[in-house]
């Protein structure tokens, strides 16, 4: 029980006569390994893919710069559209803080079961985790035309 947070990637695919042969394969090959083979509807050949492509546990000073710059202040364990802009100012921000020391713009916060708000190390192990899982992401090509989702449930 706690806070756990996600960064979900979804991805189109589909299997329309116009699609490349690449997205044709790679469609079959989805729904084969889903073993959907008898489920698909023809009239719409078509899938979202989704990963998560980060997580955190407790990284309540994390979880509040998504509840105030991506949630519009809602704290409420939906699922919130984030931007690659907005992934790239998180890192940014999180190199800071780690460089300079200073948590007042990146300040823990408390909530159910969300973890320590004593800004030591394993508040500077979430911020490097943080950046270390959203430049993987932004850096690799194959998560250029996805979606991202956030979400946290505790």
């Amino acid at each position: 029980m706690g806070l756990d947070m996600y960064l979900t990637a979804s991805k189109y695919v589909g299997r329309w006569s116009h699609e490349n042969e690449k997205e044709k394969k790679a469609y079959d090959a989805i729904v084969a390994a889903a073993g959907l083979d008898d489920f698909v509807c023809e009239e719409s050949p078509s899938l979202n893919v989704e990963v998560t492509v980060a997580y955190w546990r407790k990284a309540n000073a994390v979880h509040q710069w998504f509840v105030d710059n991506v949630q519009d202040g809602e704290d409420n364990c939906s699922r919130y559209y984030v931007s690659r802009d907005s992934m790239s100012e998180l890192v940014t921000l999180c190199k800071k803080v780690i460089k300079t020391g200073d948590a007042s713009e990146l300040p823990p916060t408390a909530g159910f079961f969300f973890g320590t708000t004593e800004i030591g190390d394993d508040y500077f192990f979430d911020l490097k985790n943080t950046v270390k899982q959203l430049t993987a992401v932004l850096n690799d090509k194959r998560f250029e035309t996805c979606e991202f989702n956030y979400q946290a449930s505790w």
